[in-house]
């Protein structure tokens, strides 16, 4: 699968009580690439890591307004895992979904969705 790939259309309720949704197979994410799914009618980008961890953030960029977070460059900042927007270049926790480098403007994150993986499928649930 090549990164930026759209990976899962996965529907949910919504609330507290959410379920898991299951959005792909563990080996359907290239390591250190991104993937976008749909799940519950949002857009979501999918990392995963070299020792198969996988974060889920928001796609669409806060600072331009595009959906494109799945296209950006992996990478860490200190002990941090960073996404950095393919648009302006702002680095991003993935941990967190805070903006490391808002480059002179007003800060703003990422959302951060819970996501696990079980029996190889990964997982996601609102945040």
């Amino acid at each position: 699968m090549r990164a930026g790939t759209d990976v899962s259309t996965a529907r949910a309720g919504t609330g507290p009580n959410t379920p898991w949704i299951p959005v792909c197979r563990l080996a359907d994410l290239a390591p250190e690439r991104g993937a976008a799914a749909l799940v519950a009618g949002e857009q979501v980008a999918l990392v995963r890591t070299v020792d198969d961890d996988v974060h889920a953030v928001d796609q669409r960029d806060p600072f331009s307004g595009a959906h494109v977070m799945s296209r950006g460059i992996v990478g860490s900042r200190g002990a941090a895992l960073t996404l950095t927007s393919p648009m302006h270049k702002q680095v991003f926790d993935l941990r967190t979904g805070e903006c490391l480098e808002a480059m002179g403007r007003e800060p703003q994150a990422l959302r951060v969705w819970p996501v696990r993986v079980t029996c190889g499928v990964v997982e996601v649930r609102r945040p």
